[in-house]
């Protein structure tokens, strides 16, 4: 009995080394005409190296994504002595000679022993496609969505089976959504029933978008489809419109967010001292330079600390600029209440021999102040390309809007600010320092200009002249909103943003600003107080 399962198991055992041999046998063959595959592109023309590509594609073997790769991107040579073909990179004036379905090192070449594969347009669509087709089965998610990616932009009839195949086992929506749009591009572009056909043009109308367009527009069908690629093309169209509308409001009010910042300051020292302050820019300039210079030397000594540089950067400038307001208004503005016009002359003047001081500090061209990861990039909402830089600013400046709103509602200082705005002459006679207010007041509307040129480092190009661009907007947003109100400031800069945006498209930048300003001035004639006009017995008199 011993015996005959001794000899069972040896019979076993050698039918599993013969079976293990056998397999080893076929997959050594099955690599070997791997390689002739690609060994052949070292003398295939263009039309050639496309029917060598789909051969190798219809192989399924993902050891020849590497080589098909490496064929798009330009590395594949062809070594003149033997016709095989090889990944390789530079290393001097030799090459680095790669397997091309193993990856092993094969040795060096000098490079004039190699002949670089030429590749067109028209092979990296194929390349893409089959690419695409090898990967799709991948248990990496993101491999799978790169590779349905890859087959939407090139689409082939011959894909459709993959595609379908692959659709079959896909749970990640993400994916799933790709491949049916990248199935339905396929089907037009195939012998399938009319049927099918009108079933993958609307697939790609739910889909929607720019790309749908261009599908759509580019397909070759029968005539009877024609009339429904043409309903499809324009019902996207329609979507489009309303999404083009939403965009030009998301970009309105990231201007408006914007001007908010610029303009904010500026309308509590107009307000309260009814200063034409032209150097309100600068301090704008001042905070962006206060924002290069932490960078500077968080970049020079604590480079980790770099994505906190933003949240430094705020107090920094808030400070400094702060601080230049109150000299300014303590040694200058001071002796010329009552007299806007000096108060403006002064004002530019202070403004000129800032702009010339930091171009001697700085130099005059741009310094570079860099984003932190968390406000780099950006996202798509529906057909909305929203940036994260442009979105943390709006957030910012609706803080400093409330915060603002809260210190004068809600403290001692902003109840003085308010009663020195309603009435002066009352507000001194009830003991309120008034020069004291005004010093203060100054101080903190620069304090803000600064934190406004934290935000616009991030945006815009931080130089000597930054903030001119932003002055005469600023002025145009109070006036409009209403002198020293910040109810008004918020509405006026968010509504003139938005109506920029809408006019850019039609009129043009310059001409959009003119138009603006001509609305601004008949909009003044009717109200002259602005939007919101503020309250009280020496304002109305």
């Amino acid at each position: 009995m011993l015996d005959k399962f001794v000899y069972r198991l040896a019979l076993t055992l050698i039918a599993g080394l013969f079976l293990a041999l056998a397999l080893t046998a076929t997959s050594l063959r099955a690599e070997d005409d791997t390689h002739g595959l690609i060994n052949q592109l070292g003398q295939a023309n263009f039309q050639q190296a496309g029917d060598i590509v789909e051969s190798l594609a219809k192989t399924g073997d993902p050891k020849v994504v590497p080589a098909l790769q490496a064929f798009s991107d330009g590395d594949l040579y062809v070594r003149k002595a033997d016709n095989h073909v090889f990944i390789a990179k530079s290393s001097g004036d030799r090459m680095d000679l790669l397997d091309p379905l193993t990856g092993q090192a094969a040795g060096q070449e000098v490079k004039d022993n190699l002949g670089k594969i030429k590749i067109n347009n028209n092979l990296r669509r194929a390349v893409r496609a089959a690419l695409g087709s090898l990967t799709l089965m991948s248990p990496d998610r993101a491999t799978r969505l790169a590779a349905a990616q890859s087959i939407l932009k090139a689409p082939s009839a011959d894909s459709l089976e993959t595609v379908e195949t692959a659709l079959q086992s896909e749970k990640d929506e993400e994916v799933r959504t790709t491949l049916e749009r990248a199935r339905a591009v396929a089907v037009l572009g195939s012998d399938r029933p009319a049927e099918d056909k009108k079933a993958a043009i609307e697939t790609i109308k739910a889909e929607g978008g720019r790309d749908a367009i261009g599908i759509l527009s580019s397909v070759s069908v029968d005539e009877n489809l024609k009339p429904d690629i043409v309903t499809a093309i324009a019902g996207i169209q329609e979507q489009l419109k309303i999404w083009d509308a939403a965009q030009n409001v998301w970009y309105g009010l990231s201007l408006g967010s914007v001007l908010l910042l610029a303009a904010i300051g500026l309308a509590i020292t107009f307000g309260v001292m009814g200063i034409i302050n032209m150097a309100h820019g600068e301090m704008v300039m001042l905070g962006a330079y206060s924002t290069f210079m932490v960078q500077s030397v968080i970049r020079n000594s604590y480079p980790e600390l770099f994505d906190w540089s933003l949240a430094i950067a705020l107090p920094v400038a808030f400070i400094v600029t702060g601080a230049v307001g109150l000299v300014i208004e303590r040694g200058v503005i001071r002796f010329l209440y009552g007299r806007p016009l000096e108060t403006l002359l002064a004002t530019w003047g202070i403004s000129l021999v800032l702009q010339q001081a930091v171009r001697s500090i700085f130099g005059p061209t741009n310094q570079e102040v860099g984003n932190p990861s968390w406000m780099s990039g950006s996202f798509e909402l529906g057909y909305l390309s929203i940036t994260w830089n442009r979105l943390w600013i709006i957030v910012f400046a609706l803080g400093v809007f409330v915060a603002l709103l809260l210190l004068l509602k809600r403290s001692a200082f902003g109840l003085q600010m308010r009663a020195v705005t309603q009435n002066r002459r009352m507000a001194s006679s009830m003991g309120i320092r008034t020069p004291w207010v005004d010093a203060f007041t100054f101080a903190l509307g620069s304090g803000i200009a600064g934190m406004a040129g934290v935000a616009l480092s991030q945006i815009d190009n931080v130089s000597p002249n930054l903030g001119q661009g932003y002055i005469i907007d600023s002025f145009m947003v109070v006036v409009f909103g209403g002198v020293g109100n910040l109810w008004g400031t918020l509405v006026g800069a968010f509504s003139l943003g938005i109506l920029n945006k809408f006019l850019e498209p039609y009129a043009g930048a310059v001409l959009g600003k003119i138009l603006v300003l001509v609305l601004i001035i008949l909009f003044i004639q009717k109200r002259p107080r602005g939007l919101f006009a503020l309250k009280g017995r020496a304002v109305e008199a």
